[in-house]
């Protein structure tokens, strides 16, 4: 694979970390703290990778942008109450990151998270050091908009050529289409 790529992206939530389910209560936690109708597991699984405000845009068409503020603050609110240390990345990932970066690939994240959840998350899996960069939606971007890996791009000087995004979301899948460079999809 050394041959064809240098830079692997890769999404966060779902593709790394074993999140999803938190992800979802933390949703259905806000849809009841703000007095809305609680989406169903399907429902809220589908916002996954998107930015917190655009994922409650998608759930909520039409809502004011102070109840959309609103929603987001419950869900921070709870997602940052318990380390991320109680997640896990999926098993043998860690190990796959130190292989892969030791084979000289360069290695990023593109994630729908907001800069403190990565960091938070990233500090809590003890994997900080295996990423040369990253990008959250809210300095961005939200997928599925291409910028953000086009940003990952020009920061490490890596062409859409050589470049794979490994996600897990039809919002990876199109992202990558949407900046022209080759994607894998896992199902976690």
């Amino acid at each position: 694979m050394n041959d064809r790529y240098d830079l692997l992206i890769f999404d966060w939530d779902g593709t790394l970390m074993d999140s999803i389910g938190w992800i979802v209560e933390c949703l259905q936690h806000a849809a009841r703290e703000t007095g809305l109708a609680v989406p169903d597991a399907v429902a809220a699984r589908s916002v996954i990778g998107l930015s917190l405000q655009q994922a409650m845009q998608t759930l909520y068409p039409g809502s004011t942008d102070a109840l959309a503020s609103q929603l987001a603050g419950h869900y921070r609110e709870l997602y940052h109450s318990r380390p991320t240390t109680h997640l896990a990345m999926f098993a043998g990932v860690e190990d796959m990151l130190i292989r892969l970066r030791g084979q000289g690939y360069l290695l990023a994240v593109a994630t729908g998270k907001a800069r403190a959840g990565l960091d938070q998350a990233i500090r809590g899996a003890g994997v900080g050091e295996l990423f040369h960069a990253t990008r959250c939606a809210d300095e961005t971007a939200s997928k599925p908009h291409p910028l953000m890996v086009h940003q990952l791009l020009a920061a490490l000087g890596v062409t859409h050529d050589r470049t794979l995004l490994v996600g897990d979301s039809l919002h990876d899948l199109q992202m990558a289409h949407n900046a022209g460079v080759d994607v894998v999809a896992v199902a976690c």
